[in-house]
């Protein structure tokens, strides 16, 4: 059993990637039970408390903030998930299959708006989702095909979740809700991650990323390992 955020990171260092929240989705989650299970549990991990140590909802922005080792983003099933520095070489070469993003995008696997909006993270080098929508001119109509995007751009690993920001006044003052702060893959782990990744075949990723799921749950199956490894 995880009592604290350290031994989350020792215990995702070790098992390679985990569902962000509390669902294992027939798969795996590091801390297998929700907000609504956990008052039926003897631990000391809770969600939603605000503490740093012992709520899961903190480790996302922790990770973030104080890791070079773990990702976090929406990477499974369209939801939230960790992925380990070491395993997500295996995950790009599966969701991407060595293409570039103009070369997807010319295949025509990837909208317009997530163009778009790749265009503006790119340019911007990190660039949180409400600059991302003041850039791009995305209003409240675009409410439906922004966040569509984003969540696809995501899946396909091509934008990866690097921090989280306010919006400021004209004082500079920050104010309101944190939204996300996007950058790309090679921005968040530098150029190498692309280049480890084009030397892994579908196959080999497919294969070991399979094996490693069945040593955390010999009770998956195999459709949804399938889902959980291509998106």
């Amino acid at each position: 059993m995880i009592h604290n955020y350290d031994e989350f990171c020792e215990e995702l260092l070790k098992n390679g990637f985990s569902m962000g929240g509390g669902n294992p989705h027939g798969i795996y989650a590091a801390i297998p039970f929700s907000w609504e299970e956990q008052e039926f549990l003897n631990t000391p991990v809770k969600w939603h408390t605000g503490d740093p140590e012992t709520d899961p909802w903190q480790w996302r922005m922790r990770v973030l903030k104080e890791r070079e080792d773990i990702a976090y983003s929406k990477v499974f099933f369209n939801t939230s998930g960790y992925i380990t520095k070491e395993w997500y070489p295996y995950f790009l070469a599966v969701r991407q299959g060595g293409e570039c993003f103009e070369e997807a995008y010319e295949n025509g696997s990837l909208s317009r708006t997530s163009k778009e909006i790749y265009q503006i993270v790119c340019d911007c080098k990190e660039s949180a989702c409400h600059e991302i929508k003041r850039i791009g001119g995305f209003g409240k109509e675009d409410k439906g095909r922004f966040e569509k995007a984003v969540v696809e751009l995501q899946m396909r690993m091509y934008i990866t979740i690097c921090g989280y920001a306010k919006k400021t006044n004209r004082q500079g003052q920050p104010y309101g809700w944190e939204s996300s702060v996007f950058c790309t893959p090679e921005h968040f782990w530098g150029e190498d991650i692309l280049q480890r990744a084009q030397r892994i075949s579908k196959q080999e990723a497919e294969e070991r990323i399979t094996k490693q799921v069945l040593k955390l749950n010999p009770d998956a199956d195999k459709r949804m390992i399938r889902k959980f490894i291509y998106g």
